[in-house]
């Protein structure tokens, strides 16, 4: 039979246009606004953050804002750059540059739309809860660590990228503190975090910049022998009012392999953040996902970003929640919330050479405090050892090395752990002489059917999937009842959901041994899944099909028949 396979891409700003009507586009245009003004101090602070000029973080809101709101698969997803990319990122740019962070971008595009088509977009969502955290939660401490110089006002150059050298600098001049700076920080702080106590419509980052820098453009104009902080056009001079035009880059196999790694944790992270992002906005409106569409988008973005100069490209949280507060509903919303950045930069952006970088890392410090998740972790603590553990080097590894090392370690020590708890829930019993078939059913305790074995007769029951943890231990308890000499023996299948390729190889191999010792093999319960593995294995034309039986009372009655023939 021919499978036929399509490609799950199906944007949701397409089905939305279908039944679009006025009020509706009223309600997406007044949502996009709002983000769109929330999403600039956040776009410049991304950007500054991440080792790019604030121009960079504003060009990949627009560009990579619009292409997840045209192409993806979630009706109130924002993208943008994001907290979560900044550590990453300039770690990217400290090891490779500017034209490293575009191929490893563009290459993360690739491999998200790969994600998208070979339809992996539900399988990412199971990533184990305490990896995300882990690492979240290491990004949030990097991101703090990384505005401690711009908070206090302390004038370093050349800061360590190492998380511990840093700190190591930072103490050694915590006495240059300036406290015009300081205080600008502080006062950043206090407005950001009082605003939603007035109202949590208002974007306290916003007001915060607006009332930071008109204050900070009087006190340095009337007092400045002692008010004179810096600003983002002290640091990055007079920035452009244009979009550049596309810009290629060079790609050849040794570029490819010495970023891939890169690639891969940008691609990673991307996904998961967008589809938790994604999933949270379907809990709060009652729409579904579509998740490899989603994937498909964010690769897309991703892919035409560098092109223009900018970083990753994700769904972020924080925009897409004030998107469904203020009434969107479509990917209309996000497509305006592009154009008003877009607005904002051909027309207001010789204004943004006025804000405090003090104020920036206020701003970011909050990002910085949402994002570490410090309640989860407690919750966590009360998991089990294993989950705790995990947090801890995930954690660990993010902070003091990189993320790329912290995602690969995490997710190898979640395999690690994974199969550890199947291997302890999985259990291989042994019979003889009487057996219950109900034994380990809901009829256990009511029902008892219980079958004579003949001597010379073994029965082995394995509780748990068939894979090569369990083979191993399957293989280790047969070598140890080898001296018994059993006639037959009975293996019982009725609980194993699958067989990997090493248990079909260690079935093979205890079969062919069996034989040579002129002992039968007899397989039970054998479910169709499994089943279809033996066959196209081999297992039932070296078993012969009338040894793999449907029910452990016809294995039994084949096995005695055997036994006693044998005798």
């Amino acid at each position: 039979m021919e499978m036929k396979y399509s490609i799950d891409f199906h944007p949701k700003l397409f089905s939305a246009l279908r039944n679009y009507h006025k009020e509706r586009l009223k309600e997406d245009v007044i949502a996009g606004i709002v983000v769109g003004i929330v999403a600039l101090p956040l776009a410049i602070a991304f950007g500054i953050a991440s080792g790019v000029s604030p121009t960079i973080g504003l060009i990949t809101a627009i560009i990579g804002g619009f292409m997840v709101s045209f192409f993806g698969g979630n009706s109130v997803q924002i993208g943008g750059p994001t907290g979560a990319f900044i550590v990453i990122v300039y770690n990217i740019i400290a090891q490779f540059g500017l034209h490293g962070l575009a191929i490893a971008t563009f290459m993360a595009g690739v491999i998200l739309v790969l994600l998208g088509i070979f339809r992996l977009g539900t399988i990412i969502k199971f990533i184990p809860y305490p990896i995300v955290v882990g690492f979240t939660a290491g990004i949030a401490l990097t991101i703090f660590s990384t505005q401690i110089n711009d908070f206090f006002g302390l004038g370093l150059r050349d800061i360590p990228g190492q998380f511990l050298p840093k700190w190591g600098m930072y103490f050694r001049n915590f006495g240059n503190i300036d406290f015009a700076t300081l205080a600008t920080s502080i006062v950043s702080l206090l407005i950001i975090t009082l605003t939603p106590r007035i109202s949590k419509k208002l974007p306290g980052a916003l007001i915060a910049i607006v009332l930071v820098t008109l204050g900070s453009f009087l006190l340095g104009t009337y007092c400045p022998e002692w008010y004179n902080i810096e600003t983002i056009g002290d640091r990055f001079g007079t920035m452009a009012t244009d979009i550049a035009a596309p810009h290629g880059f060079t790609l050849n196999m040794a570029t490819i392999n010495m970023l891939l790694p890169s690639a891969f944790t940008i691609a990673v992270l991307g996904a998961i953040e967008s589809l938790l992002s994604a999933t949270v906005a379907d809990g709060v409106t009652g729409s579904r996902t579509n998740s490899n569409t989603e994937l498909i988008g964010q690769g897309i973005a991703n892919i035409t970003v560098p092109f223009f100069g900018g970083i990753p490209v994700t769904g972020a949280i924080a925009r897409t929640m004030t998107n469904i507060t203020n009434g969107g509903r479509t990917p209309v919303a996000g497509i305006v919330h592009a154009l008003v950045l877009l607005l904002i930069f051909l027309f207001l952006m010789p204004l943004i050479n006025y804000v405090p970088l003090a104020c920036l890392a206020a701003v970011l410090m909050v990002v910085a405090y949402n994002m570490s998740g410090w309640r989860t972790i407690i919750g966590i603590f009360h998991a089990p050892k294993s989950d705790i553990s995990v947090l801890i080097v995930t954690f660990l590894l993010t902070v003091i090395f990189d993320l790329t090392i912290a995602i690969e370690i995490g997710l190898m020590l979640a395999v690690v752990l994974f199969m550890q708890r199947v291997m302890e829930n999985s259990d291989i019993k042994v019979y003889s002489e009487k057996l219950d078939v109900a034994e380990g059913t809901d009829l256990g305790g009511t029902h008892h059917e219980v079958l004579n074995v003949a001597k010379g007769v073994s029965v082995y029951e394995i509780d748990g999937p068939f894979f090569f943890g369990i083979a191993t231990k399957f293989e280790e308890l047969m070598r140890s009842s080898m001296a018994e000499k059993p006639k037959v023996r009975i293996i019982r299948m009725r609980k194993v959901s699958f067989i990997d390729a090493t248990g079909l190889h260690n079935l093979e191999i205890l079969i062919k041994a069996s034989q040579k010792e002129g002992i039968h093999v007899v397989l039970s319960g054998v479910n169709p899944k499994v089943a279809e593995s033996l066959h196209n294995a081999g297992i039932d034309r070296l078993i012969g099909a009338d040894h793999i039986c449907d029910h452990i009372s016809k294995a039994i009655v084949m096995a005695n028949r055997l036994a006693v023939t044998q005798a």
